[in-house]
Order: structure tokens, then sequence, then C-alpha cells
């Protein structure tokens, strides 16, 4: 018999699968937890654009059948969600934008893998419009807010999917990341998120996002949920663009890291912005670097050299928007920010773009010289603290740009690489707001940052915090 209580919480994803596959639990009580939670949280927390009961129910009680012919999934039965930007069969696919988007008629591949898996899609969660800002508000839904703290923001652009598995709605849930937007919630929401490396989660039906600065990865409270999630979504089709060699993610859970390399870093890459570390979140991250040193690690300070690497992130991101901006079935609706950063996308394509890709390899060679003397780079994850709710909302366009870049300078610059980053909890303001740190590896490191952020986990228990708005104040029978 599960239950959850103050001491325990709800369970992670690899607990619920234990559980299902053991029989102490049901995937339709399960579920129905998960939908009653999110009903619950709509008017407090808003977490999802979509809620898909029936069909989840639905799903539910075919996991049931399954687990009782004896069949075996690596998340049969668990509920999950699924962020805005992703398709979803019988939804539709609106970004976080305004209109009445046509309902999608096929999955994402990334969404194909989970159900392949067993999982059971609850929901879309809620993304600012095409995922532009580091906060989750917008006409088409309101405003997304911190489990920890609703006067404040999850962070953006997959806040929804921060804050449904902070507040304990679903155990995890996939998020995308073209300028942090995995990273900078879980920073914000005490969650660990994982930025994979460019094509291991395909994005199909899009060849490539947004101009390969996106890609899909997962949030979830611990380590070992994350890089669950995130093997059992990875892999490819003909079409991607971008297809790195598999890694085994899971398998490095709990793996001994060995000694590491590791460089501490705090400088920023060049924006031409005003933008400086809050004391508070350098403490933690330097707390952060003590830790890891105590735990036999060999941590230096060292800035990987970023060069000219901003001017080869605005061409593709506003690119993007302008590409996808065009899907939007009434564009008059869209935020005036967006109409403005799609018509520089449309300005910075063609040539201008195409330089700014061209850039990518001597920008990778040049900055992947850090990892001839270290194996990871550990940074701030954000500048500061979450900003409260509406403090960026009513922003100019230019105005936006300069906060964000001052709230969130530091991830930004590993999508333009396509290298992955693993977000980490990293300890909380005096005021208890989440704060988090990024492990950054090279190609292909998914594996390492997940082995060291295990290690980390098991010295400090951050997945023991949870913040009051996780208590259900309703718990059906789902616990059997």
């Amino acid at each position: 018999m599960i239950t959850e209580d103050d001491t325990a919480g709800p369970r992670g994803l690899a607990a619920q699968a234990r559980a299902l596959a053991d029989g102490e639990a049901t995937s339709r009580a399960l579920t129905e937890r998960a939908l009653a939670r999110i009903e619950e949280t709509r008017t407090t927390l808003n977490a999802f654009r979509r809620v898909c009961t029936d069909a989840a129910l639905a799903e539910a009680d075919a996991a049931d059948a399954a687990l009782a012919r004896g069949e075996r999934l690596p998340l049969l039965g668990v509920p999950v969600a699924v962020k805005d930007d992703t398709d979803v069969c019988g939804e539709p696919t609106a970004f976080g934008c305004p209109g009445e988007f046509p309902v999608k008629e096929a999955d994402a591949e990334a969404v194909r893998r989970l159900r392949a898996a067993g999982a059971v899609v609850v929901g879309k969660t809620n993304s600012p419009e095409l995922g532009q800002w580091p906060f989750t508000e917008g006409p088409a839904f309101g405003d997304t807010r911190n489990a920890w703290s609703p006067d404040h923001t999850p962070g953006g652009s997959s806040g929804g999917s921060a804050t449904a598995v902070a507040a304990g709605l679903v155990a995890g849930a996939l998020g995308s990341d073209g300028a942090g937007s995995i990273r900078i919630p879980a920073a914000w929401s005490h969650l660990v998120g994982i930025k994979p490396q460019r094509g291991r989660v395909s994005t199909w039906p899009d060849a490539e996002a947004f101009n390969g600065i996106t890609v899909i990865g997962p949030l979830a409270r611990t380590v070992e949920d994350a890089a669950l999630l995130l093997d059992v979504a990875a892999g490819n089709v003909e079409g991607d663009l971008h297809r790195p060699p598999r890694v085994d993610v899971r398998g490095a859970v709990g793996r001994d890291p060995g000694r590491l390399r590791i460089a501490l870093s705090t400088r920023t890459a060049f924006t031409a912005t005003s933008k400086r570390l809050d004391p508070v979140v350098g403490s933690a991250v330097r707390a952060l670097a003590e830790r890891l040193a105590g735990l036999g690690h060999e941590v230096t300070e060292a800035d990987p050299p970023y060069g000219p690497i901003g001017l080869t992130f605005v061409p593709r991101a506003t690119a993007g928007i302008a590409a996808w901006s065009a899907r939007a079935p009434d564009p008059a609706l869209l935020d005036p920010r967006t109409r403005g950063a799609a018509r520089t996308g449309k300005l910075l394509g063609g040539r201008v773009l195409r330089a700014a890709r061209a850039a990518e390899a001597p920008l990778q060679r040049r900055i992947g010289r850090i990892f001839r003397d270290y194996d990871v780079v550990l940074a701030p994850t954000t500048a500061t603290p979450p900003p409260r709710v509406g403090d960026l909302a009513a922003l100019s366009g230019w105005q936006t740009d300069r906060a964000m870049i001052a709230h969130c300078p530091y991830a930004w610059p590993w999508n333009v690489l396509g290298w992955p980053g693993v977000n980490v909890p990293a300890g909380f303001t005096p005021d208890g707001l989440p704060l988090g740190a990024q492990l950054l590896g090279p190609a292909n490191s998914e594996p390492l940052l997940v082995a060291l952020a295990s290690q980390l986990e098991a010295d400090r228990r951050w997945y023991e915090h949870w913040p009051s708005s996780a208590w259900p104040t309703v718990n059906p029978s789902s616990a059997r």
C-alpha cells in the first residue's frame, strides 16, 4: 500500500513504476489522483493548458489490463505531462499562443515514445508564447505560478511543466530548452532538469526546432526520474537533422563519476547589456562547489572562452520565432513582442542565419578548449532568484530582452553549442525561493553529468524538500 504523507510526499516516476509492477498501486488510481490535483490547483498554480481527462483514464485502464496480463514497460501506467509545444494526438499545439489551433492527428515522436513505454499522458502544460521568456504568463492561459511561492514565477518557458512536477501533480514532465527553458524553471522550482545533446530526443514532426537551438528534455524531482524519462523519450526518426550516438543515461545513475576536474565559472558571455550575479545565487553555487570538492573532486575557477557567441544566437532564435508564428491562426492576437521578434527574424533570415549557423563549429572548437583541462563546468543557472509574477509581462520588447538577460544570462550559450547541461537544486534564498546550478559538458556527456548529479543528490538529498502546495487536500484511494 502506497501512502503519501507529510514525510514522504508524492512518489516519483521510478517509484510509481515499481509500485504498479508490484501490484501496490493501480494506474487508474494514480491517474485519478493526478487529475484531481490538476483541477484542485487550476486557479492557484495554473500549470496546465490542456487536460486530457477521458483519454488519460482510458489509457490508465488499458495500462492496468496490461499489468494484469504480466506486461512490463519502463513507465507502464505512470502519469506524465507534456509541454504545450509538443504534439499530442487529439489536442491542439498552441505553444502558449492565443487562437483556435487545429487538433493534431498524431503524436510527436517524443510523445509516441512515452506511450510506447506505457506512460499515461494527462495533459499539456503552459508555456509563454513560442517559449521566448523566462516567465510563464500570457493572455491565452493566464499566469502560471511557482509551487514554492505563488507570488513568483516558476520561470519559463517550461514553467507549466516545472510547476506540475514541483507541486506533485505529476512526477515527471517533458519540457523544451532553447535558451535555458528547461534549466531555468528547474532552478526556480527545486528540480532536476536535463537539457540533452541536440537530437538526443527527436523533435519530429519538425526535423529540428528553432534552427537547432531547441531540444526536448525532462523535468523531475530526482536524477533517477529525470534520467528515466530522458532514456524513454530519446531516439530518432529518419527525417531528423541531428542524430547523436546513443548513450545510456539511466545507467549512469548511482555510478561513481571518479575524481573529476570541475571548472567553477561565474562569467557570462558578452551581450552588451547589464547583468550581475546576485550574491545569494553566487553564494549558493560556491557552496555547491565546496561540496563537490568535499566529495573528492578538483574544483578550480575557470571560464569558457565564449567569444562572439551572442551574435550567433539572435538570428537562430528570432528566425525560429518568425517561422513558428506563421502557424498562428490569427497573428494579430500574438503579443506585440512576439510580432516584433518575428519581424527581426525575417530580417535576419537567409544569409545572416546561414552565417550564424556556420559559426557553430568554430565556436565549439573555441569553447571546447576548456574541456582539455576540465571534465565539467559548474555555473549558475540564473543570475537571480525568481522574479515576481507580472514583473516582466508589461515591459516593451527591448525592456523584456534586457530584463530577461539580466535574470538569465548563463544558460543560452549551451543551446548554440548543442551540448548537454543538467540543472541541480542549489538551495534556497533566505525567503525560501529555490536556486539552481548547471553542470555543463561537451558533446554526448549526459552520462557523466548524470553520474555527477546523482552523486551530489545522494549527498544533498534535495528531494526531501517539498513546497506546501505538494500536499493534496483530496486523496482518492489511488494508493491501492
